[in-house]
């Protein structure tokens, strides 16, 4: 069994170094338009990204070699092939863990995008709490008009789904995770503590921010206070999570990007309607909701008002 493993894993480990992409080309110059909307969706107002100079967000390198729904045509052979042998395995799930991207140059709107891609690495066998399968790990090297404008790593599990009726066994026992509380962020969560949800205000330009910031995303100033929520807001955006199947949830349940009365925006659940109910635009009250003996959570319970 482990020299048939071993022979397998040499297989995967073949298609290293070999391209997933070649001469791709974007299908759009860099645009103001598309600039515009990526700031509105994320909320951010620095004036780096308009008017004249402007620059296109960093974080958006990877938007502009995205093919849509009717794709790229670069894509290659062995990227399929490598993908086949891993179905074949019965690693036919897939679920993205994360990307790492490094900048080396602005792009400015009218800049036309061309990008590579390669193969960097594929993983011995791993096991998870999803499954058992494989990491793999793209480079894209994104260029402007010919020059190295950024590169991009995107990492994938390539898995065959662990047993679920275990999992949910699992998941009766497991605890909700602990949110992280650091200097940054302390004064929020002992809001919650209270049932309240506090907002920052920079005390230099008024501008209010969430999550919690060291600094004005605005002005860039350190002085801040805060201001309470009226715990009103609607359902800006959402998703509805059936899998995987994390320990402590249960799905399928609707996590929703809450745009509250003073105009930020936060992630929490939405409850009190069924996960197929819930709508863009549908108003929702704040309310804190007991996890267990030592956790309460901010969420939101929809058709409020």
């Amino acid at each position: 069994m482990l020299d048939e493993l071993q022979r397998f894993h040499a297989r995967l480990k073949a298609y290293e170094g070999q391209p997933a992409a070649t001469s791709g080309v974007g299908k759009d110059a860099v645009n103001e338009p598309m600039i515009r909307h990526w700031c509105e969706a994320m909320g951010d107002n620095s004036p780096a990204y308009r008017g004249p100079g402007a620059v296109a967000p960093p974080t958006m390198l990877q938007a502009w070699t995205m093919g849509g729904l009717s794709g790229h045509t670069g894509r290659s052979g062995a990227y399929d092939e490598l993908f086949e042998l891993l179905d074949g395995a019965g690693c036919t799930s897939v679920v993205a863990t994360d990307c790492e991207q490094e900048y080396l140059r602005d792009l400015r709107p009218g800049d036309r995008v061309t990008f590579d891609a390669v193969i960097e690495s594929v993983s011995g066998r791993k096991t998870t709490k999803l499954g058992t399968g494989h990491f793999v790990t793209t480079r894209m090297d994104v260029r402007a008009d010919g020059a190295l404008a950024g590169t991009h790593r995107f990492r994938i599990l390539k898995y065959a789904q662990a047993d679920r009726k275990r999992q949910s066994a699992e998941s009766t026992k497991a605890a909700r995770p602990r949110p992280v509380v650091n200097r940054d962020n302390a004064g929020f969560w002992a809001g919650v503590a209270e049932h309240r949800l506090l907002i920052q205000r920079c005390e230099s330009c008024g501008t209010l921010r969430f999550p919690w910031l060291p600094g004005c995303n605005a002005c860039g100033a350190a002085e801040w206070d805060t201001v309470e929520a009226s715990g009103t807001g609607t359902v800006f955006s959402y998703v509805v999570m059936h899998r995987p199947a994390f320990p402590a949830f249960d799905p399928p349940y609707a996590v929703g990007l809450i745009e509250l009365a003073e105009g930020v925006r936060m992630v929490s659940n939405v409850v009190g309607v069924p996960y197929d109910k819930v709508r863009i635009g549908m108003p929702v009250q704040l309310e804190f909701m007991r996890v267990d003996a030592e956790l309460e959570l901010p969420v939101f319970r929809g058709g409020a008002g």
